[in-house]
């Protein structure tokens, strides 16, 4: 039996949107914003909050631009306040002696996953607010992983979980 392969098929439907929000520290590369922000829109993310000195790069960023809502903000601790008080779950990706694997986090549905930079990762102030911190475990060095692809896998690892919106 032969199968015919079509390349590109069309995006998934959602049946709502995704009550899904990126909220990143300032992040060194405007390499990986790009990179947060397409994956974001192949996940059907509607909304990243960036701080900092903030600049998409189009080649990268591609067609997320057309689905993605970039706003920026000078800080991060008052909007995750913010997002806190409109019932939002704050979901740090970070590694801490009280985090949680990736693969074990059973997601809310209303969550703000919230991203550190690069070398830093998420300020104290930042913790401080989080409901929760979740870790990709690495097996090798360096000891984490790049800021884009540890947020591309916490979107699909998400996504996993509401696959239809």
């Amino acid at each position: 039996m032969k199968f015919e392969h079509i390349r590109h098929k069309p995006p998934l439907e959602l049946e709502e949107d995704r009550p899904l929000v990126v909220a990143c520290n300032p992040l060194r590369s405007n390499v990986n914003l790009s990179t947060i922000f397409r994956t974001a829109g192949c996940c059907g993310v509607k909304e990243i909050i960036a701080t900092g000195n903030v600049k998409l790069i189009s080649k990268i960023a591609r067609d997320g631009a057309e689905q993605v809502n970039l706003t920026t903000k000078n800080s991060l601790p008052p909007v995750l306040k913010k997002l806190k008080i409109e019932g939002y779950t704050l979901v740090g990706l970070e590694q801490t002696t009280n985090s949680t694997r990736l693969s074990d986090y059973a997601f809310p549905k209303k969550t703000v996953i919230v991203v550190g930079s690069e070398r830093e990762g998420l300020s104290d102030e930042c913790l401080a607010l989080l409901d929760a911190v979740v870790e990709i475990p690495v097996w090798g060095m360096p000891y984490s992983y790049n800021v884009a692809t540890a947020t591309s896998m916490a979107l699909y690892e998400y996504c996993r979980q509401y696959p239809t919106g």
